[in-house]
């Protein structure tokens, strides 16, 4: 029985109409074998968006994206309009769309692909094999916190989170773990910080729905050392916005590219779906953006938002074989090419494996 979706597009600056149109190209292909319709409705944010109406995020793509089963978004922003105002920059228009949308989860993968082992700046016997997902608080925390101050003597701001918060993300990470290994490492700095103890009781409290999988609690000082000296150890890693800014950072690193890890930000309505790298305006239009990251954003789509399992398995299968069969594009070029192709050229590659 055909399975039929609506999709939103957002396309974005840069690289992005680049970049989307490969995993688009992937999607389809998948499509083809699986039973699958996809129906695309194009949005428009940032930078693309600032040129045709003048805001960073029109209201027709407010109100668009809510009406879609999900959004799949490449990348915004460049030095064409660093210049404006703040509320008008592009980066504005996505934190916008994502309070929107409310999407307090931030699902962020370190994935290290064997074939590109040596482009991890750790040795390989550290990094072969790590499969980690970062489970990051999005919407609450110091980031957002009230009251804040900024003056010429002191400035402040304010941590806080509250149990429906707490509950919620939590909820997410061990959901996510339930179809992963069944182990959440929780990180927080409960030693010094109120807000942390309170985070790390709910934790406990949310892990009693959850007795099959194993939970343990790490102060971020220390999981930010254990990343690097033993990052095989984690499965799913549970923390708030500020934590999991950064160890969601230093965890994409541990693949030595970031033009090869997906992201998702999901919550209470529609997930978005994006590359965690930028717009990279350097290279637009050139043909050498690597849709890798894009293309496994999408298969992070079809995986947590329509719970098409055996579809995300085609796509993340068939990027495995592309690199297995020395498949490169220009910025994984140094490691183990047996051919460096273009934008377009990997797109297609891994549409024809993820189809067979």
């Amino acid at each position: 029985m055909m399975r039929s979706y609506k999709i939103g597009v957002i396309k974005g600056d840069g690289i992005g109409p680049e970049i989307v149109d490969e995993a688009i190209k992937v999607l389809d292909a998948v499509a083809s074998v699986e039973q699958i319709n996809f129906d695309y409705e194009e949005f428009l944010l940032g930078g693309a968006a600032i040129d045709e109406t003048g805001v960073p995020l029109p209201e027709e793509t407010i109100q668009g994206v809510k009406k879609v089963d999900a959004v799949l978004f490449g990348a915004i922003g460049g030095p064409k309009w660093d210049t404006l105002e703040r509320h008008l920059r592009p980066e504005s228009g996505l934190l916008g769309l994502r309070k929107a949308m409310g999407t307090f989860a931030n699902l962020r993968p370190a994935t290290v692909y064997d074939e590109l082992i040596n482009a991890s700046t750790l040795k390989p016997e550290v990094v072969k094999g790590v499969d980690i997902m970062v489970v990051r608080e999005l919407t609450g925390g110091i980031y957002f916190g009230q009251p804040r101050e900024y003056g010429e003597e002191k400035a402040y701001n304010t941590m806080v989170y509250t149990r429906p918060e707490v509950e919620r993300i939590a909820k997410v990470a061990f959901e996510i773990a339930m179809k992963r290994d069944k182990r959440v490492c929780s990180v927080d700095k409960a030693n010094v910080l109120e807000v942390s103890q309170f985070w790390r009781d709910i934790v406990e409290e949310v892990h009693r729905d959850y007795p099959e999988v194993e939970l343990s609690h790490m102060y971020v000082d220390n999981a930010a050392m254990q990343l690097i000296r033993d990052p095989k150890q984690f499965d799913v890693i549970l923390t708030g916005n500020i934590f999991g800014d950064i160890l969601s950072d230093a965890a994409s690193m541990l693949s030595g590219s970031i033009g090869l890890l997906p992201s998702a930000s999901t919550g209470e309505g529609v997930g978005l779906f994006e590359p965690i790298h930028g717009s990279a305006p350097d290279i637009a239009g050139q043909g050498i953006a690597n849709p890798i990251a894009t293309i496994a954003s999408a298969s992070m789509m079809l995986r947590y938002a329509l719970g098409e399992e055996s579809a995300a398995d085609r796509i993340d299968t068939a990027i495995k074989k592309a690199l297995a069969e020395g498949y490169r594009t220009q910025d994984i070029a140094a490691f183990d090419a047996k051919e460096v192709v273009s934008t377009s050229e990997m797109g297609s590659i891994i549409a024809d494996y993820a189809a067979k």
